[in-house]
């Protein structure tokens, strides 16, 4: 069995862990094979918090090991016993994505803030430390304007470059942009992952997801690269473009993690933006009979073992209708050998709580298909640029519904990870104070906000919520078990690092704090988590 396999059970335990894993997000599910190593030993509890009183990632306890069982004898307590010889799924990281827009942005402010914004995203040490990260294939929404890579009409690839990527800013690009001094209008896309890159102690992963092929590829589109589909008889040309595209990251010293085929391939026929239409059956059709069989050819994919080469994850849309849409490739072995995992996004955001964060789906997935991966690519919320940090704590509109931005991505992040989930990625990592440049008004939040005018760099309570889990949950790492007290409004998962520290990640929407009492090898640890926050307890071996 290769290591890219999140866990295997025998058809006589699958019913009963998929029907555990519908009933509560904190039950385990699926045992990994390739288990870490477990040891007993004393740990120092180091406990962070951000809340809605104004705890951004702070230190606020440090916490000695009481081996004495007298902290459980508060009955108000939430019992917490952590598991490490049970294990899970492999994690392989947390990030936001870089997308043309987040580079426009750092465009604008002096080199030194810029390298600031950097640091505190990418470095483990001194800043948030992103692990997964995105970017897109030709344009998306998060661009300054329409762009592929080739000429229109040129079949044979041959004007085929990535020069887009690295241009510059002319300044001209739209409205939004127009006006505005840029520090660095040399900066672009490429040059931004390799900023990132330089960062002392970055260590990323990056997965290109194309939002639309060219549009002479393409029929039924409603403007320039939007809505319509590939023409079957660009199917060929259109692998090779992809596959091209890996070679000219490579040639720029950016190596690809992994890619999805489409970007959410059932949004096509009412999108404001760069889309492409795939059904079921023909993204199964493209990866077995194209994109497949011209990845092996050029030496990107391994059908022997996916993780040696760039991976390809399939699906990359919503969550409610990913088990149907994925079934056709999965159950094609000439399909399948080609896919690593599933990618999915959580967008009706404001309908997951009420359909309890998608945990059946997940959990069917990973029933289904155990040798799979599970990814979230993509989520995001609109922007309201007069409260942009505010907006998180409380009743938030976006164009789905109405929810509160905090409590819905906490829930929505340890749901997945409870549920076999191996990574999750944000959207754009930076976005201006108004969510720009978008030239669809299709305006977002990021993790970290940029006033191109002032230069002022704000870091939104998302920029730290993310921080819980990549900065304390590292690529390696394994989730781990975690039992305990049943709070409506409190949700909790674990993880056991290769370092050997374990990272509990708590979350608190109710209005009154609580004391959690952990339970480890004996061990046990007080800790008391704020009315409305998250909290990560990081147990370090001393």
């Amino acid at each position: 069995m290769t290591s890219h396999n999140p866990g295997y059970q025998t058809p006589a335990t699958r019913m009963s862990i998929l029907l555990s894993c519908i009933v509560s997000a904190l039950v385990g599910c699926s045992p990994a094979t390739d288990q870490p190593p477990t040891q007993a030993s004393n740990y120092v509890a180091d406990v962070y918090q951000t809340s809605y009183a104004g705890d951004n990632l702070a230190l606020i306890a440090s916490l000695q090991p009481e081996v004495s069982t007298a902290n459980t004898a508060n009955t108000d307590a939430i019992k917490l016993t952590i598991k490490p010889a049970q294990v899970y799924q492999r994690y392989y990281g947390f990030g936001a994505s870089f997308t043309e827009s987040s580079a426009w942005n750092l465009a604008a402010i002096p080199v030194a803030a810029r390298k600031q914004v950097l640091t505190r995203l990418f470095s483990p040490t001194e800043g948030a430390g992103f692990t997964l990260t995105r970017t897109h294939i030709n344009s998306s929404d998060y661009s300054n304007n329409h762009y592929s890579y080739v000429d229109v009409g040129d079949t044979a690839l041959a004007s085929f470059s990535v020069h887009e990527d690295m241009k510059g800013f002319s300044g001209d690009e739209n409205d939004q942009v127009r006006g505005i001094e840029l520090d660095d209008p040399s900066y672009d896309l490429i040059p931004m992952i390799l900023e990132a890159k330089s960062i002392a102690g970055a260590d990323f992963n990056i997965i290109a997801s194309p939002w639309s092929p060219p549009s002479w590829m393409k029929t039924g589109e409603t403007a320039e690269m939007t809505n319509g589909h590939l023409l079957p008889k660009y199917h060929a040309t259109w692998a090779k473009y992809i596959s091209k595209y890996i070679t000219a990251y490579a040639e720029q010293g950016i190596e690809l993690w992994a890619i999805t085929p489409q970007n959410e391939p059932l949004h096509a026929h009412d999108a404001r933006w760069d889309s492409n239409g795939w059904t079921a059956t023909e993204a199964r059709d493209f990866l077995r009979d194209h994109l497949g069989p011209q990845l092996v050819k050029d030496g990107h994919l391994d059908t022997a073992d996916l993780e040696a080469g760039v991976r390809v994850l399939i699906y990359d849309h919503n969550k409610d209708e990913m088990n149907n849409y994925v079934a056709p490739t999965y159950q094609d072995p000439d399909a399948s050998k080609y896919a690593w995992g599933t990618g999915f996004h959580w967008y009706t955001n404001s309908k997951l709580a009420e359909n309890n964060w998608y945990q059946a789906e997940l959990a069917e997935l990973q029933q289904n298909w155990p040798g799979k991966a599970m990814i979230h690519t993509e989520s995001s919320i609109d922007i309201d640029a007069d409260d942009p940090i505010g907006q998180y704590w409380r009743l938030s509109t976006d164009y789905a519904g109405t929810f509160i931005p905090f409590d819905t991505y906490a829930y929505d992040i340890i749901t997945d990870l409870n549920h076999g989930t191996q990574g999750y990625v944000e959207w754009c990592v930076i976005l201006s104070h108004k969510g720009q440049p978008n030239p669809y008004d299709n305006f977002n939040s990021a993790p970290v906000l940029i006033n191109p005018t002032t230069n002022e760099v704000i870091y939104t309570p998302l920029y730290y919520l993310l921080s819980h889990f990549s900065k304390f949950i590292r690529p390696d790492a394994h989730r781990i078990g975690l039992e305990g007290d049943a709070i409506e409004g409190l949700t909790y998962t674990a993880a056991h690092n290769p370092d050997g520290s374990i990272a509990v990640v708590a979350f608190n929407r109710n209005d009154q704090p609580y004391t959690l009492a952990l339970t480890l090898d004996g061990n046990h640890y007080t800790a008391d988590i704020a009315a409305r926050a998250m909290q990560t307890i990081h147990l370090r071996a001393q």
